[in-house]
């Protein structure tokens, strides 16, 4: 099991190690270990989220998931992603972006660095959404119930995460982006870019999850109907097919896990810096990373993690909660990527032995309950 989840992690791991030493000796092969440790540490949470949702789906999907998926988070946002980032924030075509990210890397940091404040901004809202759309939802199982309880009587009242969304926005916007960190120590005023790039992340998160959860709802109603129609089908000789709806369902869901990712991906790029200039040892490392964290999550949904322990799903939305804020933090004051990665690790860790901890309460529980019942069947004198 573990190996036909984690074969491809492994192949990948291999070549993208090997490439490494071939381009840059065994400095490169030790920078490639590194950047990759650090997209899985940031990203556990990421797996744990996209498997509530890939749970949902088929063993196609499933595979679709760790195949063009994870061709779009490598290629599209560790390494062409970093270059659209030049290629806007400095005017540049992206030929003449790539050149500049191969010929001249202390430039290309420096131009990632500036645009650190709209990433930052436009991702910490996608997230910040998450977040607040978990918690204000009124959940049969509840982690911290002393603050989901009266989060989720909060969440009734409409639009309520939209508006603290925005609110969050403009005390940003107001505070951190008024000194926004430059490159080399410096600030700039990046008020606006701050504002537009936070709209857009709120937008983006509108968007592609109202279309997702919309043909979510979808397939589920059609697979409702999905048993009397094979009865009737049986009954006719006919064969009645759902396949195309089904595929949009999927398909959505699938966006929704690729834009998820791509905000889960924002602080791996950016703190990659802070390791390495050089962008092919950066996609390497963060591509190896990404494979493990797509297995991780297909793992997740087929040995049933998730059902077996319940507080991890909250543990990874309150790690999204805490990544949302540092990302917004990070528009004016740096913090270091190994404190960021050990939230979400806590949060999760903390989530999980909670976990742990209420199953085996169950089970002593239920241990006692038999117990009991097979002394009340014992006859009395015996």
């Amino acid at each position: 099991m573990v190996l036909k989840t984690f074969g491809w992690s492994f192949a990948v791991t291999a070549l993208g190690l090997v490439a490494a030493v071939l381009y840059g000796g065994w400095t490169a092969f030790g920078l490639v270990a590194i950047l990759s440790i650090l997209e899985i540490s940031l990203s556990f949470d990421n797996a744990v989220v996209n498997a509530g949702i890939l749970k949902k789906m088929n063993a196609f999907w499933q595979r679709i998931f760790l195949t063009i998926g994870i061709l779009i988070a490598v290629f599209g946002m560790r390494l062409v992603f970093p270059v659209v980032i030049v290629a806007i924030s400095a005017n540049l075509g992206p030929i003449e972006a790539v050149d500049l990210a191969l010929t001249d890397k202390n430039q290309y940091q420096q131009y990632v660095t500036d645009a650190h404040p709209s990433i930052a901004a436009f991702g910490g809202m996608f997230l910040l959404m998450i977040f607040l759309d978990f918690v204000f939802e009124d959940r049969e199982i509840k982690w911290l119930g002393w603050l989901e309880r009266p989060l989720a009587k909060l969440g009734k009242i409409d639009m309520l995460s939209v508006c603290i969304a925005m609110i969050v926005l403009l005390i940003s916007a107001m505070t951190f982006a008024t000194h926004a960190h430059q490159h080399g120590g410096t600030y700039a005023d990046k008020t606006e870019t701050v504002l537009i790039s936070g709209i857009a992340g709120l937008i983006t998160y509108l968007v592609v999850g109202g279309l997702s959860g919309y043909f979510e709802d979808k397939l589920e109603e059609e697979e409702e109907r999905e048993h009397e129609a094979e009865e009737a089908a049986k009954r006719s000789g006919k064969k009645v097919s759902v396949v195309q709806l089904a595929g949009k369902a999927a398909f959505f869901m699938f966006l929704y896990l690729e834009v998820l990712d791509a905000s889960f991906s924002f602080d791996g790029v950016i703190g990659a810096f802070a390791i390495t200039n050089d962008i092919v040892l950066m996609a390497l490392g963060l591509g190896i990373g990404a494979m493990y964290v797509r297995s991780l999550t297909v793992y997740l949904v087929r040995q049933g993690t998730l059902d077996d322990y319940v507080y991890l799903e909250h543990g990874a939305h309150y790690a999204i909660g805490a990544l949302a804020a540092i990302l917004l933090v990070t528009i004016r004051y740096e913090i270091n990527e190994v404190i960021t990665g050990l939230i979400g690790v806590v949060l999760i860790g903390w989530s999980f032995w909670s976990s742990v901890r209420r199953n085996r309460a169950l089970a002593a529980a239920e241990g006692k309950a038999e117990s009991s019942d097979d002394k009340a069947e014992v006859p009395s004198g015996v």
